[in-house]
């Protein structure tokens, strides 16, 4: 039997973030990659792989019955979190979506989140929406990552629910939720490419807005402080490369 699963340079990485010998739930597991790799190089690992469609369900029970791993990974259909039971699992992992998605789906399935300690977030866009409910639940970001492949930069987020300390800054608590508080805090040369394209993308839609017939002036207010956080971000980050 081939026993090795190449995964992507993005769930490689959320796979670090997997303490040893966790009991985890992979939410949206697609063809559970990632739950039967972490369980292959995890003698203790035991996962459940979540699948909301039938399709990519009976991929995922394949790459299960592949690697012969149905004792440690079992695969459940099922709308998001209701697919585990409270205190079945003490680490989850939500890859792949939209932030105001796994935002949702977060708070629906709050019920059964009591002994998850950890939770591991990959949002495609929208990582604000993410950062705001771990804020408001007592999950505290103890790591994030962010990086590019094949032209796409994502954000990886990594929460504990027992932290023993917060990385938030209350008179900048709303920039660091948009950037991430660990990622402002090390500005790397993906981050600013990132803001680089956000200002750009900013800056088209307050012209939009100003040509509209009816402005939304709170709207654009908002969108020009945003502008102006990213612009500063960017002025110091870049003044930091060349030191």
């Amino acid at each position: 039997m081939n026993n090795t699963i190449k995964l992507s340079k993005r769930l490689s990485t959320v796979a670090t973030f997997i303490t040893k010998g966790a009991t985890f739930a992979d939410i949206g597991s697609d063809h559970a990659y990632l739950p039967c790799y972490v369980c292959l190089y995890d003698s203790k690992a035991q996962a459940i792989a979540g699948e909301v469609k039938e399709g990519p369900f009976k991929s995922a029970l394949e790459t299960i019955n592949k690697y012969d791993l149905s004792t440690r990974v079992e695969i459940r259909l099922g709308d998001g979190l209701e697919i585990i039971q409270n205190g079945e699992v003490n680490l989850l992992v939500i890859t792949g979506m939209g932030g105001s998605l796994i935002r949702s789906i977060l708070e629906d399935g709050k019920s059964r989140l009591s002994c998850v300690q950890r939770i591991i977030v990959q949002p495609n866009v929208n990582e604000r929406n993410v950062r705001e409910w771990f804020y408001k639940n007592n999950y505290t970001i103890t790591c994030e990552e962010i990086l590019e492949e094949s032209g796409h930069i994502y954000e990886i987020i990594v929460a504990d629910r027992q932290a023993d300390k917060s990385p938030y800054k209350k008179d900048l608590l709303q920039q660091q939720l948009l950037f991430g508080p660990l990622l402002l805090e090390h500005k790397t040369e993906i981050f600013i490419k990132k803001w680089n394209n956000e200002l750009s993308k900013r800056i088209r839609v307050i012209d939009e807005m100003k040509k509209a017939k009816e402005q939304n002036q709170d709207k654009i207010s908002d969108f020009e402080k945003e502008l102006s956080w990213v612009q500063e971000v960017l002025k110091n980050g870049n003044d930091n490369s060349k030191q």
